[in-house]
């Protein structure tokens, strides 16, 4: 019997010194399931924490709508043959004779090169004066030209085209394969068809965002469902600006995964286990699948839908917890929406920190051990 109350003892005291060890502050990654149950408004804390279901879930699947306004879809079509103040245009003139007008000593033909139209709508071409450009398509104004210089040379032929200027023409930057300035031409008339004439975007689909600014108004789509609803593939004005960049959204993962890193987004979506595969899956050495936490500050209107009230008012500091070891927690996980600027987090195992205290306790006897030895 004094035996066995011997052991009960050193046990108890055993289990004493690592508790204490424990409280003491050994290294870890973070607050334990139990710490942060404590941040709860139930008990000493402001943050609603949350257990992860399917009413959860389906209250907090809400993505950044993007989009085209109806002022942007109900734009028309620019006509791609009117010729409009600002335009640059390029001209090349062949004259019937061995000795024109215009050609060098030679040369059949003459290329004016960049001629601008200018604020009130003219160009002037050598021998055939100031022309009125604006309101003209290039065909039209090819056949005015002809005209004027038919008189002074014989069988005059000219070619117009219209070149990137301040006139009908957008402004293309970002993540493209070619910036620049382009001019609204037939085939380039809409958005899609003028990214594919600038060399298409230079980062992933899945992120791409293209941002159009138009005046004071600015409207956003995501690549991905400009391609997928026609009805974004708005009509492009002169002077549009648009921008081609890469989504910022990101998660911060922190505890017992892969990385602890602030983490951008590779799919327009990202749920809870594809944010977890992301940073390299929970620790196999450390991780508890019992605390898997997303720390958030959820607008009132959601945060009132999650809790069954109506009274809250403003941001709401919620915490959502993930059990993955349920017989649906991979599911919820799976279904469990992860938004810009959330905080994954993963507890330690209860075992890490029996570990580590034992290992403190073995090393510090080991070190005295050591110590007594030398000193005998």
């Amino acid at each position: 019997m004094t035996i066995k109350t011997s052991r009960r003892a050193l046990l108890a005291g055993i289990s004493a010194v690592v508790f204490g060890t424990a409280s003491c502050g050994l290294p870890r990654s973070g607050p334990n399931k139990r710490e942060i149950y404590k941040g709860s408004v139930m008990r000493e804390g402001d943050a609603f924490v949350v257990t992860v279901n399917d009413h959860v879930t389906r209250a907090t699947a809400v993505q950044p709508a993007l989009g085209f306004s109806s002022a942007f879809q109900g734009a028309g079509v620019v006509g791609s043959d009117t010729i409009n103040p600002g335009d640059t245009l390029g001209l090349t003139i062949w004259e019937n004779v061995d000795d024109g007008l215009l050609a060098q000593q030679g040369a059949s033909a003459t290329q004016l090169t960049e001629v601008q139209v200018d604020g009130a709508g003219y160009i002037f071409v050598p021998y055939a004066g100031r022309i009125k450009a604006a309101g003209n398509t290039p065909d039209g104004l090819r056949k005015i030209i002809t005209e004027k210089l038919d008189a002074q040379t014989p069988d005059p032929q000219v070619s117009i085209s219209r070149l990137a200027g301040d006139g009908s023409t957008v402004s293309i930057m970002g993540a493209i394969g070619g910036q620049g300035v382009y001019a609204i031409e037939r085939p380039t008339r809409t958005l899609s068809a003028m990214l594919a004439r600038a060399g298409g975007v230079s980062i992933e689909p899945e992120i791409a965002k293209v941002v159009v600014k138009r005046g004071g108004q600015t409207g956003a789509i995501w690549l991905k469902d400009l391609y997928e609803n026609p009805k974004m593939d708005i009509a492009l004005r002169p002077g549009d600006v648009i921008l081609v960049e890469q989504d910022t959204r990101a998660f911060t993962s922190l505890g017992a995964t892969g990385a602890q890193a602030r983490v951008k987004f590779e799919t327009q979506t990202l749920s809870a286990l594809e944010a977890i595969a992301t940073v390299g899956g929970l620790s196999s050495n450390l991780a508890d699948p019992k605390g898997v936490f997303v720390f958030r500050n959820e607008p009132a209107e959601i945060a009132n839908v999650v809790l069954g009230r109506n009274d809250l008012i403003g941001d709401q500091r919620m915490v959502y917890v993930l059990n993955l070891t349920e017989p649906n927690g991979m599911f919820m996980a799976r279904d469990f929406v992860i938004r810009d600027g959330d905080t994954l987090y993963v507890t330690e195992a209860p075992y890490v920190q029996w570990q580590k205290s034992i290992s403190v306790l073995t090393g510090s006897a080991a070190t005295a051990n050591q110590l007594n030895n030398l000193a005998n």
